[in-house]
This record gives C-alpha cells, sequence and structure tokens, in this order.
C-alpha cells in the first residue's frame, strides 16, 4: 500500500495510526534517505504505543527502549552498524522475537538479520512535487484496515 503525506503533521498522524494497530513481536523495518521523515514517523509510531516520552533516532545508541505505552517500544538506528555480528553485541534477537515492537530504521543495510515477516515502510520525498511531499510504501499490513 502506498500514503502521500503533504506535511510533518500528516506523516506524524500515519505514524500514529500504524503504531495504534502494532502488535507484540512485530518488527517493522524503516527505510529511506537522509532528511525523509523517519524520525518523525516514528515519533507518530510511539504516540500510538501511548508513549508521552520524547522520541528522538537513535543514531548513536544504536537503540533506544520506551516503555510508556501499551507494548514496549525498541526503536534502532542501524545506520552505523558495520556487520550483522555488531548487532549479536547487543542482543537484538531479546527485542525481535520478544513482547514488545521493533522500529528499525535503516533496516535494508541489515537484510540477513530481519526476520522474514518484517513490515516494510519506505519513505521517499520528491522535491518537484514539494518541499514536504512524502510518499509512503507499506509492506506486510496489506490485511490492516488503516484509516489514513
Amino acid at each position: 500500500m502506498r500514503r502521500i503525506t503533504n506535511s510533518e503533521e500528516e506523516t506524524l498522524a500515519l505514524g500514529r495510526e500504524i503504531g495504534m494497530a502494532a502488535k507484540p513481536g512485530e518488527v517493522y523495518a524503516l527505510e529511506g534517505d537522509l532528511g525523509v521523515g523517519k524520525t518523525v514517523f516514528a515519533k507518530g509510531f510511539a504516540e500510538g504505543l501511548g508513549i508521552d516520552e520524547a522520541v528522538i533516532s537513535p543514531t548513536f545508541t544504536i537503540m533506544q527502549i520506551y516503555e510508556g505505552g501499551r507494548l514496549p517500544l525498541y526503536h534502532f538506528d542501524v545506520y552505523r552498524i558495520e556487520e550483522p555480528e555488531e548487532m549479536d553485541e547487543i542482543g537484538y534477537e531479546e527485542y525481535f522475537f520478544g513482547q514488545g515492537v521493533c522500529l528499525v530504521e535503516w533496516a535494508n543495510q541489515l537484510p540477513e538479520i530481519m526476520p522474514k515477516e518484517t513490515i516494510r515502510i519506505r519513505v521517499s520525498k520528491e522535491p518537484e512535487k514539494g518541499f514536504s511531499y512524502r510518499s509512503i510504501e507499506i509492506e506486510g499490513l496489506e490485511g490492516q484496515d488503516l484509516e489514513t
């Protein structure tokens, strides 16, 4: 499925809607170039889980844990990971196959560790369509009823 957003608020709302439908054990791959709105989407996703804590991209910490919502959110940013073995060191499998929800930014850089059932969200922009235009491709939620 594909969604178009034309503002930060719309991208946040789509993230919120998908977060509200998230289930325990799901892993979401969040892909896209720098500056396309992955963190904005992640903030909305966290809101959809009922997390009111400030969400930031964990670029330098690799993973941030948010436990204040209806499900724990394990937010990964694997941009700086060079080898899959580095993920073993932080025990990623405990989170990927646990009872929370995982959101992995830059997941396309480590395809070998991503579960087969990963829900993929690709955010892209097309400057010729406007500064705030975003095309958001979602794979793996085809059976879900999303309102946006």
